[in-house]
């Protein structure tokens, strides 16, 4: 495609993500459902242009208002991966001197805001959190995640995956906490990969993986994940249950359950059953109460902690949205915590980076549940063997696991354990 074609199509992509009624991953698929005649190079430069606006919004709208023309078209100059010759060629010359101007400006002329690209709201809720820590975590946020996966221990052992996957082309390294996990450089297709194809390999964040150790699901044991979505936790819970017992995927989302069908066909595993179910007090629900062993809630929250891998969320997401996210996940917390028999296990995990989604939750909960004594995050992992356990945890007694991007380089993960008194 013509380099002013593809500016083009960039500029109309942004105005559509812009609309903020979809999510950016859903829309850029879309977009490309609809345009097949793009290539995969063309659809790469759209996508990280797309995502590259999305992070920076607040200083590419700061800088785009010097410009001239079409405000989509300004985004798109700026967001506008690679080669700065070849885009170049697509511009006039008075854009030409913009984009010159824009690329000298440094952080020293910038206000706090262009600075850290975040709504003011969160800005302040983040740095109340992390204080001094905020421009590294800042700096985290806007930048692409790397590629995680969790080798499935049904199937291969991580050693003899890494070596497959590098005798394949592609490089990669353990990740540092999860036994399971491998960390690849950049971003190479799987779809056709044989380990990807005959389940030896998942998709999957290191901070995500940790979550399966935490609940820690036995051989034989009655298991439930209760937000299974498309099931990525659900497939690491099976494995470590040995394909044994019974593991129940609940969702409320019948279409997210669909996506778990393929990738338990790859996985091997024979002991999920996925139910979709209406809400966290359906019947089907209840007639489990008090016989499970262990439950799983990776609540559905904002999801602030994946910004490296959705950075549309900081603008989707707002204090009501999360006032709202937090009452539901007491109410789940609540319905699920029934299931569990005494000596039961009870994870609350949420992808989300603020305290109104996670320690209020639980400090709350424990509150009002004496039946449920808390147990200590690192002495969990220790027992795992997760290297460091003390330094992904906080809380008065290192109770609770809490992953932040800049500083063990997952996503942002919250997760509280809880053991039902006999």
């Amino acid at each position: 495609m013509h380099p002013k074609a593809l500016l083009d199509e960039s500029a109309s992509l942004i105005e559509k993500v812009f609309k903020f009624d979809h999510p950016a991953d859903a829309v850029v698929s879309r977009h490309f459902r609809e345009n097949k005649s793009l290539g995969p190079r063309e659809r790469a430069t759209l996508s990280d242009t797309v995502f590259a606006v999305l992070r920076e919004r607040l200083k590419f709208e700061w800088l785009a208002r010097s410009g001239s023309g079409s405000k989509w078209r300004r985004l798109a100059i700026l967001g506008f991966p690679g080669d700065r010759d070849f885009l170049k060629s697509a511009l006039t010359e008075p854009e030409k001197v913009w984009l010159d101007h824009c690329l000298d400006v440094t952080d020293a002329d910038l206000m706090a805001q262009h600075r850290h690209n975040l709504p003011d709201w969160l800005a302040t809720a983040l740095r109340d959190q992390v204080g001094e820590e905020f421009d590294a975590l800042v700096a985290s946020l806007n930048q692409p995640a790397p590629l995680d996966l969790r080798v499935n221990s049904l199937k291969k052992k991580r050693d003899a995956a890494l070596a497959d996957l590098r005798q394949a082309g592609l490089a990669g390294e353990p990740t540092p906490y999860s036994p399971l996990g491998i960390r690849l450089a950049g971003k190479p297709s799987l779809a056709k990969l044989p380990a990807f194809v005959q389940g030896e390999i998942e998709v999957q964040d290191e901070g995500s993986q940790l979550l399966a150790l935490l609940l820690d699901a036995k051989r034989g044991e009655m298991v439930v994940d209760f937000c299974a979505g498309a099931g990525g936790k659900t497939l690491a819970i099976g494995a470590d249950m040995r394909n044994s017992g019974r593991l129940y995927a609940f969702d409320t989302s019948g279409h997210r359950l669909d996506a778990l069908k393929p990738r338990l066909a790859r996985s091997g595993l024979s002991n999920v059953h996925p139910v979709a179910i209406a809400h966290e007090r359906d019947d089907r629900i209840k007639r489990l109460a008090g016989k499970i062993d262990r439950v799983l809630v990776d609540a559905p929250c904002s999801g602030l902690g994946t910004l490296r891998r959705s950075p549309d969320l900081k603008w989707r997401q707002n204090p009501k949205t999360v006032a709202a996210q937090a009452e539901l996940q007491s109410a789940i917390l609540q319905s699920a915590a029934r299931l569990l028999k005494p000596g039961g296990r009870l994870v609350y995990a949420t992808c989300s980076l603020l305290r109104e989604e996670n320690e209020a939750i639980c400090e709350a909960f424990s509150a009002s549940h004496a039946d449920f004594e808390p147990l200590r995050a690192t002495d969990l992992l220790a027992a795992a063997r997760i290297p460091e356990p003390d330094a992904l945890c906080t809380g008065p007694e290192a109770e609770w696991l809490r992953l932040w991007p800049h500083r063990h380089a997952t996503d942002g993960f919250f997760a509280a354990v809880w053991r039902k008194k006999a």
